[in-house]
């Protein structure tokens, strides 16, 4: 595996390989046991939930986590539990989120306000010319490059929209005030929405369908809001589709066997550490008719009925489910969707002058491209939309 870096391609090829969706891995004196496989996934995280409900202890848990105590890394126990109920009835509730609608609108208007600036740059060697990760980074409130960075900007946001319910509820964590300021920084939806927006530039098709979509749900007199994205099925399908094929870790955050258990004809031994693949499970071919395309078409259903961004039968996983569910699905859901609507519904994007395509190559040790996307981007709304 040192030899083979990084560990998640090696751990990936291998299986591969040896043409198997379940494996284990010997490291140390830990069974790492990834899985690839949909029904298998599900019998770890319904099935048997409750025996995998814990995070392991290590040294990096215990600096990333701040000693234990954090809700993504934190173990099963009654801190975990107080802690994620506070993040689930108050940091995160649907009350929580209409709370801060109008801030979010605002800041939705602030996009549109800073790439209408761009494209009307007087600079001509960059005329028009648009970084879509800092763009993106930018409105969901992040910098990937400096985590120092993420701690200063959730302290901003702490301050900016200030609630003293959640402040006291934060007192009661003790030393949960750090675990705070990482809950308000979001996943990274940004990556998801760099993603869809380059495959959907070297497939013109796609943004003509998109730009229909929006001409019939919102019009042209308007800017899109929340409230329309019940109606926006394809773009929430593209969004979706991204988040499948280009996840933004390898895999979720490993569960800890809590004892001796059968899952899938196989014994998990107690201690093992479970990775499901958010890779594995959403390049799938045994599950997804040519896994390495982006074909939106695919998320959509013949009744028309809602397309959402969870994905309830882990054919991939855009938010964790079962007992260490993701309780950010509605902001998350929110700020990708949001986020794409906005860059398409305002503006036209062509590839930039002189590059016959968008190069979709990932990074050699992320799943991010490999070049942040630089698009020509042109406002297709009334100026009044935009200042």
């Amino acid at each position: 595996m040192l030899a083979n870096k990084p560990a998640p391609s090696w751990m990936h090829n291998l299986m591969k390989e040896m043409n198997t969706e379940i494996a284990c891995f010997r490291l140390g004196n830990v069974h790492v046991i990834p899985v690839t496989c949909p029904s298998i996934a599900r019998e770890f995280l319904r099935k048997n939930d409750v025996a995998f409900a814990s995070r392991p202890i290590t040294i990096a848990t215990d600096i990333i986590g701040s000693g234990y105590v954090a809700t993504i890394f934190g173990t099963n126990g009654e801190q975990w539990k107080k802690m994620k109920k506070v993040l689930t009835n108050d940091l995160f509730s649907s009350l929580k989120h209409q709370w801060l609608q109008q801030k979010m609108n605002e800041e939705a208007d602030n996009l549109m306000f800073y790439m209408y600036n761009k494209c009307k740059s007087v600079n001509d060697d960059n005329h028009g010319l648009v970084n879509v990760r800092i763009v993106a980074q930018h409105y969901c409130g992040l910098d990937l490059d400096d985590h120092e960075s993420k701690i200063k900007k959730a302290m901003k946001i702490m301050k900016k929209y200030h609630d003293p319910i959640i402040e006291e509820r934060i007192k009661q964590w003790n030393d949960g005030s750090k675990e705070f300021m990482l809950a308000a920084v979001v996943d990274n939806p940004s990556n998801a929405v760099e993603w869809a927006l380059a495959e959907m530039i070297n497939q013109p098709e796609l943004l003509q369908q998109a730009i229909e979509e929006f001409d019939n749900v919102v019009g042209k007199h308007r800017l899109v809001l929340e409230s329309d994205i019940s109606k926006l099925n394809f773009v929430k399908a593209c969004a979706r589709e991204a988040l499948r094929l280009h996840p933004v870790v390898p895999f979720n955050a490993p569960h800890v066997a809590l004892e001796d258990t059968m899952v899938a004809n196989y014994l998990i031994p107690k201690g093992s550490h479970v990775l499901l693949s958010k890779q594995g499970l959403g390049r799938n071919p045994k599950v997804w008719n040519e896994p390495h395309k982006f074909k939106p078409e695919r998320h959509l259903k013949n009744d028309e009925s809602e397309v959402v961004l969870t994905e309830p039968n882990l054919r991939f996983i855009s938010f964790s489910t079962g007992r260490r569910g993701c309780p950010r699905i509605m902001l998350g859901t929110s700020l990708t969707v949001m986020l794409l609507a906005r860059l398409l519904h305002g503006f036209t994007w062509t590839k930039p002058p002189n590059v016959s395509s968008i190069n979709l190559a990932e990074s050699n040790d992320s799943l991010f491209l490999a070049q942040p996307l630089v698009a020509l981007a042109k406002p297709r709304l009334a100026t009044e939309l935009y200042v």
